[in-house]
């Protein structure tokens, strides 16, 4: 798909999501708007009850690949950017950590998800956190404004993954971090999937290699580029997950490719320092 096309398949995805209060990293006509598979997801994640019981109900909606939150150590008083905050989970849990003194701002390509937010950080009455709608491959922020940009199984939908880097790293501040989650690939995945709108919207056709994945980050300006996290998507998850499940059921993969596709996919946890002096 064109770049212009792939974000309007993923915008228009998103959208229903938002419409349905679903969990979903899977097509969209499986979903099945359940709360407790939600929590389920983001537990499994690495979100704690604490977290999961702290933020407004309807703000988790289960999409992402890991808690980057943990993986950011904020601190009061700083400034954080959410790369597809979705309906706020991840600015939420950021928010109080930040305190009043800091502020968080989320940013989502869908009208929809943005819409959604707004109404949760007024339930939630959290008033040091802002959503814009943007696209972040072209972020509404100013140069050197940030210290933290964080991102949950977001990037990977990106047809631009070096411009969202980019992007990022002209937002930090010097000496800010980037602190995402995302799902990245060992080896390629067979066309079936590459080529499926409903794997796309599912968070697995736009994902890349790893490696082709890091390196964009570096090329990007990035020092300190580490992965802190990696785990495996184990045949027993892909075949057990209603998510999973759902995504293999539609696009009619038989289970020796369910292995393939399996053994393929990764979930990484990755950070990177914007230097203090760039060169």
């Amino acid at each position: 798909m064109r770049k212009e096309e792939t974000k309007k398949v993923v915008r228009e995805g998103y959208a229903k999501i938002a419409k349905q209060d679903s969990s979903c990293c899977v097509p969209i006509d499986s979903c099945c708007g359940s709360t407790d598979l939600a929590q389920d997801i983001s537990k499994t994640i690495g979100y704690t009850e604490e977290e999961l019981q702290a933020v407004p109900e309807g703000a988790n909606l289960g999409l992402g690949c890991g808690n980057p939150i943990a993986l950011a150590s904020l601190s009061e008083g700083e400034t954080v950017l959410d790369l597809g905050s979705g309906a706020g989970f991840d600015c939420f849990l950021a928010a109080d950590k930040v305190g009043k003194n800091g502020k968080v701002i989320g940013v989502d390509m869908t009208p929809e998800m943005i819409e959604k937010a707004r109404e949760n950080a007024q339930k939630g009455n959290y008033g040091n956190v802002e959503f814009r709608l943007g696209e972040i491959e072209n972020l509404p922020v100013a140069d050197n404004s940030i210290d933290v940009v964080i991102s949950n199984c977001v990037i990977n939908l990106s047809p631009d993954k070096r411009g969202v880097f980019m992007e990022s790293f002209r937002a930090l501040k010097p000496g800010g971090r980037l602190m995402i989650s995302d799902i990245v690939l060992l080896k390629e995945l067979p066309d079936f999937i590459k080529n499926s709108i409903e794997a796309y919207i599912g968070c697995l056709s736009g994902a890349i290699l790893k490696d082709e994945y890091i390196e964009a980050i570096r090329e990007a300006g990035f020092h300190e580029v580490n992965i802190v996290d990696e785990t495996s998507f184990p045949i027993e998850f892909m075949a057990n997950d209603p998510t999973a499940k759902a995504l293999i059921d539609n696009l009619k993969i038989p289970s020796e490719k369910v292995k393939e596709v399996a053994s393929s996919v990764i979930s990484i946890k990755v950070c990177g320092i914007k230097p203090n002096e760039t060169t």
